[in-house]
């Protein structure tokens, strides 16, 4: 009677289960948490740094001056 195993609970084997399985999507990177700012040359406020900021909220200095042109997609002719 020694020799035997007692076979495992339905509990017992989900526990194992749970404790053999791989984290989904893969192994968790550790990363330093940080911000994006971009600073106003003019002022020096900071803003979160994004794509589409053309000026600063603060003086209204312009970070780009884009002008929209006759391009594929905007076209006057057709209005």
């Amino acid at each position: 009677m020694e020799g035997e195993k007692k076979p495992l609970s339905f509990i017992e084997r989900m526990k194992q289960q749970a404790m053999s399985q791989k984290p989904y999507g893969g192994e968790i990177k550790q990363e330093e948490a940080q911000i994006s700012t971009r600073t106003c040359p003019n002022c020096g406020a900071g803003r979160a740094l994004r794509d589409d900021l053309t000026e600063c909220a603060y003086c209204g200095f312009e970070f780009m001056d884009t002008t929209l042109d006759e391009g594929i997609f905007i076209n006057t002719k057709n209005q």
